[in-house]
């Protein structure tokens, strides 16, 4: 039996006792419930299983646990934590998120470059986000959306 692998997710110290090849999403869905990242594609391509690890868009269908040792892993439920994020009202405004399936993912990343990059142009918010599979075709409202939340931007 092997050892229990330590991280922290969404601020808190955590331990898993699962074998290190267990795909990081699997851990955070079935072991910690926290089922804001969805499962996709399955092969790190759809952005719908986004979360941040050690600040960074990481697609957790395809890391494994044993690679998160010790990380600080960010899923969409912990970045917030007092209400709604300027990237969550503004989808919501722009009516941007119709099935809601992506939009995990939409928020994660859009909040990653937002903070890297915090008066990104619409050209750069389309190509952070272009992973992302949006079925119901609101590519633009979600563009639209991330650009209203920039800081200083009313959204």
């Amino acid at each position: 039996m092997s050892e229990p692998t330590a991280l922290t997710v969404n601020g808190a110290p955590v331990s898993i006792d699962r074998p290190g090849d267990t795909p990081l999403l699997t851990v955070l869905r079935d072991a910690l419930g926290l089922v804001g990242s969805r499962f996709g594609c399955g092969q790190g391509l759809c952005g719908a299983c986004l979360v941040l690890v050690d600040g960074h868009p990481v697609p957790s269908c395809d890391v494994p646990l044993s690679q998160v040792a010790g990380a600080s892993v960010t899923t969409v439920e912990g970045l917030s934590v007092d209400g709604p994020t300027a990237v969550q009202r503004a989808l919501v405004a722009h009516q941007a998120a119709q099935c809601g399936f992506c939009i995990s993912g939409v928020v994660v990343a859009a909040t990653a470059l937002l903070e890297s990059s915090p008066d990104a142009d619409a050209d750069t918010v389309a190509r952070a986000l272009e992973r992302h599979l949006c079925r119901c075709g609101t590519h633009q409202r979600i563009v639209d959306a991330v650009l209203a939340a920039r800081p200083g931007t009313q959204s």
